[in-house]
C-alpha cells in the first residue's frame, strides 16, 4: 500500500504528544541531542519508556550505541529549545542551561520532567530505530506545564471545560461574555472558521498561508526564524516548506534563508490583498476610530505577554 507521506504525516499530527529532548554522550566525551515526539511508556516493572530516531539522522550511531541516554520533556516557555535540537549545522548545546545527568549525559534545566535511562534495547523500526530505555532516575516539576505539538504546530495544554469546577450562581452573571481570553477564542475560532476555507480558492491551506503571508511582509528569514513566528516545529516546517518548493513558490537562498520565489510574492500579495478585503467586510461595521482603538489594544496585549507581532 502506498501512502502520500505529508497527508500520513497530517493525521498522525492530529494526536496530540509532548515535545522531548533526548540526550546522550559518546564514548569520547561529545554531548548530542535531538528533539522528539515520539516519547512514550512502555512498562511499569520494569520502568521502561521508548523513543524513536530517524535512521538519516547524524547521531544516529550515538544513539544506538550509547549505554545511557536522557529523556527531557520541554516546559511550555522552552520552544527554543525545541527548534535549537530540531535543527542542524550548530552547537546545539550553546547558552542552554544543563546539568549532568546519568552517565554524564546532559539534562536540560528547568524541564518539566526528565527521564535518565540505561539503554535496555534497540530494535529496527522502517525508516527508524527505537529505543528503549530502562529508568533509573526521573523526576518532574510540578509547577507550570509541558510544551504540546498537535496539528503540526506547538500548543499548550489547558483544562478540559467539562472538568473545571462551575460556580452555578455565578455563570448567570454574564462574565463570561466580558472575559478577554474568552472572547479572543471565540473570535479567532469565528475567524479561522470562516476565513480559512476561503484559502482553497487560491490553492493552499493554513499553515502554506502564514509562511507566505509572513515571508512576504517581512522578508526572507531563516527556518529557525520562521518556524518559530508560525508555531511550528522545524521538521513540520520542512513538510510545509516541501510543498511549497514542489510548486516552486519559495526557495533557499545562499545563507539558508527562506525567500519568496516571483510565483511565490505574486500569490502572497493575492493572498494578503484577500485578507485586507475580508478584514474591511467583517469590520464594516465599526467606526475606523474603533477599528485603530481594537488593533492597538491586542498590539498592547501581545507586546504584555513577550510575543512577537
Amino acid at each position: 500500500m502506498s501512502l502520500d507521506k505529508r497527508e500520513f504525516r497530517r493525521a498522525l499530527g492530529k494526536f496530540a504528544t509532548g515535545v522531548t529532548v533526548v540526550t546522550t554522550r559518546d564514548a569520547e566525551g561529545e554531548h548530542f541531542g535531538v528533539t522528539a515526539s515520539s516519547f512514550n511508556s512502555v512498562s511499569m516493572d520494569p520502568p521502561l519508556i521508548l523513543w524513536s530516531i530517524d535512521k538519516g539522522a547524524y547521531s544516529l550511531a550515538a544513539y544506538r550505541d550509547a549505554e545511557h541516554f536522557v529523556v527531557n520533556v520541554l516546559s511550555d516557555d522552552q520552544v527554543e529549545i525545541s527548534n535549537r535540537f530540531a535543527s542542524r549545522g550548530e552547537d546545539k548545546f550553546a547558552g542552554i542551561a544543563t546539568e549532568e545527568g546519568l552517565g554524564g549525559v546532559a539534562k536540560v534545566k528547568d524541564a518539566a520532567a526528565h527521564f535518565e535511562c540505561r539503554t535496555w534495547n534497540v530494535y529496527e523500526g522502517g525508516d527508524h530505530l527505537i529505543l528503549v530505555g530502562e529508568v533509573v532516575r526521573y523526576g518532574y516539576r510540578e509547577a507550570g506545564n509541558a510544551l504540546v505539538f498537535h496539528n503540526g504546530r506547538y500548543a499548550v495544554p489547558e483544562p478540559h471545560p467539562m472538568l473545571l469546577p462551575v460556580d452555578e450562581q455565578g455563570a448567570l452573571d454574564g462574565r463570561l461574555g466580558k472575559h478577554l481570553l474568552y472572547l479572543l477564542r471565540q473570535a479567532l475560532a469565528a475567524y479561522r472558521g470562516d476565513f480559512y476555507p476561503r484559502l482553497g480558492s487560491l490553492g493552499v491551506n493554513d499553515k502554506e498561508w502564514r509562511v507566505l503571508t509572513l515571508l512576504a511582509d517581512r522578508g526572507p528569514l531563516a527556518a529557525e526564524v520562521l518556524a518559530r513566528r508560525v508555531a511550528q516545529p522545524l521538521a513540520d516546517l520542512d513538510d510545509t516548506l516541501s510543498g511549497l518548493r514542489e510548486r516552486a513558490l519559495v526557495a533557499t537562498d545562499g545563507e539558508s534563508r527562506v525567500t519568496l520565489s516571483e510565483a511565490g510574492q505574486a500569490l502572497a500579495l493575492r493572498l494578503l490583498t484577500m485578507a485586507d478585503d475580508y478584514e474591511r467586510r467583517l469590520l464594516e461595521g465599526l467606526d475606523p476610530a474603533e477599528v485603530d482603538t481594537l488593533k492597538a489594544g491586542l498590539g498592547r496585549v501581545v507586546e504584555r505577554l513577550g510575543a512577537t507581532l
